[in-house]
């Protein structure tokens, strides 16, 4: 199923303050492999996880990791970027 978004740009979002945005790489048992990534942290900013993923939209994804793996576990969903809906 997660094959679909391998070398698509995706949306991660994990059961912590982390919201992941990058180009799937990879998938195994336990890990997502992102390349290109924007792994933001949410404390840091007043903004909500939908209003930054849908400000990507418009601005890029803001590369701050070349690399990245996501441990499955903590990822709550997953969608393709093209599939965010500006509201």
């Amino acid at each position: 199923m997660l094959e679909a978004f391998l070398h698509r740009r995706v949306v991660v979002d994990l059961r912590s303050e982390y919201v992941c945005l990058g180009t799937l790489q990879a998938i195994d048992a336990h890990f997502l492999e992102l390349r290109n990534a924007d792994l933001h942290d949410l404390r840091d900013t007043d903004t909500s996880r939908e209003n930054y993923v849908a400000a990507c939209l418009d601005t890029g994804i803001k590369r701050n990791r070349r690399r990245l793996f996501l441990v499955r576990a903590e990822i709550v969903a997953i969608a393709l970027l093209d599939d965010v809906v500006e509201t």
